[in-house]
């Protein structure tokens, strides 16, 4: 990997070393995992006003991934359960980052601690 803090060869690794070959995951979950990721990506472009390929890991910060899971729910309509399963993705790349890179440990402990959204169960499911 040339530049440790550039998002996008993480990103690769994340999604097909880790994902595909050590993990094996279903397809179904790393389709979704990569949903996360295709929207998520031309956000953070937004959000830190630079192109896709330049962003860093830094520009992930906790709270532009609250802003992204609010996003997500405001004006995509998506339900708790789908912000959650996205959080998840985000999640497990932190979590991959941080294990090959103890230098983004602290930037991990900052991501895997945005709390899961409790989802409200109609009163026929309950």
């Amino acid at each position: 990997m040339r530049d440790l803090n550039t998002l996008g060869p993480w990103l690769e690794r994340f999604l097909v070393e880790h994902v595909v070959t050590e993990r094996n995951l279903a397809r179904n979950t790393r389709k979704s995992y990569r949903d996360t990721f295709v929207l998520l990506v031309p956000f953070l472009s937004r959000k830190a006003r630079k192109s896709a390929e330049r962003l860093a890991v830094s520009d992930l910060t906790s709270r532009r991934v609250l802003q992204f899971l609010a996003h997500i729910e405001d004006h995509r309509g998506c339900s708790a359960q789908t912000r959650n399963l996205r959080l998840t993705a985000i999640r497990a790349f932190a979590r991959f980052i941080a294990s090959r890179d103890p230098a983004q440990v602290a930037w991990c402990g900052h991501i895997r601690a945005i709390p899961a959204k409790r989802r409200c169960r109609s009163p026929s499911a309950a």
